[in-house]
């Protein structure tokens, strides 16, 4: 199984600081790319045909879930930044460098929760492909079975009519054409289904490799912060661990540039080489002797040939 890698800058916000970027980290607290609201496309799952009507609602709550992660990244990185202005008013300086390193922790943090996000819309995507050829397959449907319920009706009002051998002939074509469009559903489906989850769950397992590593530095910045209680009047020993502070924030996006996907440990099936309407495969489904007048009118209008031109 191939290696999905997703592009993804490891920067830790370009700062051993939060505070440099203050204004930046307070204006944007709330700003990004938000996802639009309501608008007259979002009625558009009330006239969606039957077959592609449960996917549209799929697609339309992924788009919920990839606003909600959209909504922590940016919650995360406004907390990071309140925590490190927190910090700063203490007085105490040892608070002031480990709560603001912790910052640009949490900050990163966010910022995983965003590309996650962006990583989700990609799978969608493909999701998306699945619903427009199931609403591309729905004509074919109906207007095999409207042919089929009209010949019906014919047969019982009038069996002798001179309309049925034509309707008959109908039927056949609109049955070919819509074993064109089976197939092209199935195919699709089965191919952009994979590919959407596969996206999605080496999105998931890049996003908490890599949370996994921020916690862990988290956890060594706090381990410098001395919380042993001082007998009132008694001074504290002075702060001096802001070097190995901004060594621990290096060492943490050395880690976060240096990730690379694990190889999968585990195999797939192998694939079944089944025939498909160009003719490929291992063995043709049958010889055209044997062809039901479905599938001879299938394959014409696969190729794009009358019948006329193949026999002559």
């Amino acid at each position: 199984m191939d290696e999905v890698i997703l592009p993804q800058a490891f920067n830790m916000n370009r700062a051993l600081s939060i505070r440099s970027n203050k204004s930046k980290g307070s204006s944007g607290a709330g700003a990004g790319a938000k996802r639009p609201g309501f608008s007259f496309n979002s009625l558009r799952g009330q006239v969606q045909p039957e077959l592609s009507r449960k996917l549209f609602r799929l697609i339309k709550s992924e788009n919920n879930l990839i606003s909600a992660h959209e909504t922590a990244g940016r919650e995360r990185v406004s907390i990071a930044t309140q925590l490190s202005e927190w910090g700063e008013q203490t007085g105490d300086e040892s608070i002031s460098d480990i709560s603001d390193k912790v910052g640009v922790i949490l900050s990163e943090m966010g910022e995983q929760e965003d590309a996650y996000a962006h990583a989700l819309d990609d799978s969608r995507a493909e999701l998306k492909a699945i619903r427009n050829t199931e609403k591309s397959v729905q004509p074919s449907r109906e207007k095999k079975d409207k042919i089929a319920d009209e010949i019906q009706k014919l047969k019982l009002k009038e069996p002798g009519s001179t309309r049925l051998p034509v309707l008959e002939q109908e039927l056949v074509r609109a049955e070919a054409e819509n074993l064109v469009a089976e197939a092209q559903l199935t195919n699709t489906t089965r191919q952009k289904l994979k590919e959407a989850y596969v996206a999605e769950f080496a999105a998931t397992i890049e996003r908490a490799q890599k949370q996994i590593m921020l916690a862990q530095h988290g956890r060594r910045l706090l381990e410098l912060l001395d919380d042993s209680p001082v007998v009132p009047g008694d001074t504290r020993v002075p702060y001096q661990h802001s070097s190995l502070a901004r060594q621990i924030l290096n060492d943490a996006e050395d880690d976060l540039r240096g990730w690379r996907p694990e190889a999968e440990g585990f195999s797939t099936p192998v694939q079944s080489q089944s025939p498909t309407l160009e003719g490929k495969g291992k063995e043709p489904l049958a010889s055209e002797d044997n062809l039901s007048p479905v599938q001879s009118e299938a394959a014409t209008v696969e190729s794009g040939t009358s019948p006329l031109e193949q026999r002559g």
